[in-house]
């Protein structure tokens, strides 16, 4: 019974902290205090749902230059989860339409956000010049390269546009792997399970070699075995091969 009326004490304890969130982010002119205030709502929202959250690799964590975090994606529990367990400021890039939402949207503005069009053509190259801009004036940002979450907890083929932001900004990549978040609450649900989520941090992966470029192929495929090396077997594909796709 608990487990069903869960969801709704954490949506509806995301107000407040939406709300203070919005507050600070306007008196200041800055996002950290509502990045502050999100930390807290994803330690009260976990303690509630009975999910304890368990860390491996923490020392691979930059704690004094800006990185791309990219993470496989199962549920909506990453993003509790990766909030509970990085111990730095950083932003998530979004899709534009999670804009849209009432009061979350706004709060995902005001607290610097990124949102990343995925429609294609020009607007898509100038979400990604913004996402760039900001990670180079010093802001780390959290991205899912899968594009979506998995409908069975396993990794799906990483697509091109998170690569291609962290090749054009010249920043690392520090590969996430987050298992057991699917099992908490799968894609299309909104029963949560009490349970336990491990993130598994790696060594941060170079997008540029000798003072060039690396290949997009190259950091695709290096991403994709880093975070299939840390998943458990239960969010592990069948077929590892398939691991990058061509389309943005």
């Amino acid at each position: 019974m608990f487990s069903i009326i869960t969801p709704f004490i954490v949506a509806i304890s995301y107000v407040p902290f939406a709300t203070c969130a919005i507050i600070a982010s306007i008196l200041t002119g800055r996002g950290d205090i509502a990045h502050v205030l999100g930390r807290m709502w994803a330690k009260f929202s976990l303690a509630v749902s009975g999910v304890k959250v368990e860390i491996t690799g923490s020392e691979n964590i930059p704690m004094d230059t800006p990185v791309i975090y990219a993470s496989n994606h199962a549920s909506q529990f990453d993003i509790l989860a990766l909030y509970r367990t990085l111990p730095v400021q950083f932003r998530f890039v979004v899709k534009k339409e999670l804009f849209r939402i009432p009061l979350f949207g706004y709060a995902m503005k005001r607290a610097g956000y990124i949102s990343i069009d995925r429609s294609g053509g020009k607007a898509a190259v100038r979400s990604l010049i913004k996402a760039g801009e900001a990670i180079r004036s010093g802001t780390s940002v959290v991205v899912f390269p899968e594009g979506t979450r998995s409908p069975d907890g396993r990794l799906r083929p990483i697509k091109p546009g998170a690569v291609v932001l962290a090749i054009k900004s010249g920043c690392p990549i520090v590969p996430v792997a987050i298992s057991g978040s699917h099992r908490v609450l799968p894609k299309g649900r909104i029963r949560i399970r009490p349970g336990r989520i491990r993130v598994a941090i790696g060594p941060a992966i170079q997008t540029t070699e000798g003072g060039r470029p690396r290949s997009r192929e190259q950091v695709s495929e290096e991403l994709y075995r880093a975070i299939y090396s840390m998943l458990s077997p239960e969010n592990r594909p069948e077929d590892p091969g398939a691991g990058v796709q061509d389309n943005n």
